[in-house]
């Protein structure tokens, strides 16, 4: 089993120009796999895109991923941009669909209605992986519509493989359904070893086939006791979490999680600060022993 690690940047990381700029340097000197920018569009954070663009020219072995929204974007625009991303980089783009926060703010500025959410993205993708194919698009949907739509931009990785997120019941039927990967968050090993078996049953049950090596998690550590803020903001997001479930102490706390997700077959993982820490080169760093668990 591969066993990746990459970091999502955060907010102190990616509304800072040159301190974005270091970390993409760091990452790249100390051998993590790949640098993610998560999207959440009202926060104090870079564009993903944008920023992973920057990213991929600035090193030529580290891979870019992003926690993608996709309702509320154009998928036939959205789908050049990705492709000509994963041209310029070499084939090093690394997605993972979601659907945004459910946040008043979030989903006025995505311009969606939530209810909508779920069923704009399938659209998307479906719109989306049909053009990366190179076929005429012809498509007649709830949300979209083309006829004869072609893309002469096309994503070097064939397929370019789109992961998908969500814990609830028809995330994992959907993931199973359409998706190439999953990777959650805030979930106890235990907890995601019950959901991937969901997951592969969903894709059996649709003729399909995820690779074993398809599930990742999101992961954190802290260098102190977490804080009251950060145990509330856990508390109200997964009410009775245990988050030591998810997030370690230092270098050996975070490496322990990792085992326990390895144990139930999860080996690609994303990690981050679980509270924006002073300096981000420094934070990633203090836990790089971690990288010795890539393969």
């Amino acid at each position: 089993m591969k066993v990746r690690i990459g970091v999502a940047a955060g907010a102190g990381a990616t509304n800072d120009p040159q301190g974005f700029l270091r970390l993409v340097d760091a990452l790249d000197d100390l051998g993590y796999d790949s640098l993610w920018v998560p999207d959440v569009i009202t926060a104090d954070i870079f564009d993903p895109i944008a920023a992973l663009s920057v990213a991929a020219g600035r090193s030529e072995r580290l891979k870019v991923g992003t926690h993608l929204i996709v309702p509320g974007r154009d998928p036939v625009r959205l789908a050049k941009e990705l492709a000509t991303l994963d041209q310029l980089s070499e084939g090093r783009l690394l997605l993972l669909f979601v659907l945004g926060l459910r946040q008043a703010h979030e989903l006025d500025a995505q311009s969606v209605i939530a209810t909508e959410r779920s069923a704009m993205l399938e659209e998307a993708l479906q719109v989306m992986r049909t053009l990366w194919s190179g076929e005429p698009l012809l498509f007649q949907g709830d949300f979209y519509s083309y006829d004869g739509v072609e893309l002469a931009v096309r994503p070097q990785q064939n397929p370019l493989e789109v992961w998908l997120g969500g814990q609830v019941p028809a995330s994992l039927a959907r993931c199973g359904r359409i998706g190439e990967g999953w990777m959650p968050g805030l979930c106890s090993p235990e907890e995601a070893a019950a959901m991937r078996a969901v997951v592969l049953a969903e894709a059996d049950k649709a003729g399909r086939e995820i690779d074993d090596e398809h599930f990742g998690m999101n992961l954190s550590w802290v260098d102190k006791p977490m804080s009251d803020q950060l145990l509330a903001s856990i508390e109200a997001r997964r009410p009775g979490f245990d988050p030591s479930h998810t997030i370690g102490c230092g270098a050996s706390g975070l490496a322990e999680r990792m085992h326990a997700f390895l144990d139930v077959g999860f080996s690609k993982f994303v990690i981050r600060p679980a509270e924006p820490p002073d300096d981000w080169t420094e934070a990633v760093e203090s836990v790089s022993e971690v990288l010795s668990l890539q393969t």
